[in-house]
């Protein structure tokens, strides 16, 4: 019997601020992702139990809206400014890539380093991706004004679920979305197009520096 597979987004913040850490959980059924549950306020030990829970008798990918891995002596990964290139035409603002090791990304990138590594030591068959929520929905066709205004506009934030509804995501609850379950439900469409091989773009694993691929 085939393992189900299950597709999870997370969207994270800093190893503190477990009140802006958000994951979805799908299951992919032919060319939809059913909805299955979304949860906020998580630390890195409730990310992984409800990892494992989802892993059982499933195939697993998890998409983790964070950097993965930092460029060795600072900076830009070249990765980080190639997708750079690809937003600012598609119309989205520079600052949506920022380098790994910037004071205001350090600590998210620490958490998304380590929170990977723990994933990958406990779920050894679970399909671990770098990704960018809102940046793969602008590529894949969604409002970039709407995507531009997710932190400040509830209306735009609603739009953007109804793009998602309308583009695979089948099931998502009838109610407001913070930013961050909305990135989080981002990830899960990110990470479920590259695992069919639809990714509109890609930066390829580059063990051991950057073990993991980026996709949007």
């Amino acid at each position: 019997m085939t393992a189900r597979p299950i597709i999870m987004g997370v969207d994270l913040s800093g190893p503190s601020n477990h009140a802006d850490t958000a994951c979805a959980e799908f299951e992919r059924y032919g060319d939809t992702l059913i909805y299955r549950r979304h949860l906020s306020w998580l630390g890195d030990a409730d990310i992984l139990h409800v990892i494992e829970g989802a892993s059982r008798g499933a195939s697993l990918t998890v998409g983790l809206d964070a950097p993965l891995s930092y460029q060795d002596g600072g900076g830009d990964r070249d990765r980080d400014r190639e997708l750079r290139k690809h937003l600012t035409r598609a119309g989205m603002p520079s600052g949506s890539v920022m380098t790994p090791t910037m004071t205001r990304m350090a600590y998210l990138t620490l958490r998304g380093i380590s929170l990977s590594r723990m994933i990958a030591a406990n779920q050894p068959d679970a399909a671990i991706v770098e990704v960018h929520p809102f940046g793969s929905l602008a590529l894949a066709g969604a409002p970039v004004e709407d995507l531009t205004m997710v932190k400040k506009d509830a209306s735009a934030r609603n739009r953007i679920a109804g793009w998602l509804a309308d583009n695979g995501m089948d099931g998502l609850p009838d109610q407001e979305f913070s930013d961050h379950e909305l990135a989080a439900f981002g990830a899960a469409w990110a990470a479920w197009k590259w695992q069919s091989g639809a990714a509109s773009w890609m930066a390829p694993a580059q063990v051991p520096s950057h073990p993991f691929a980026f996709v949007c």
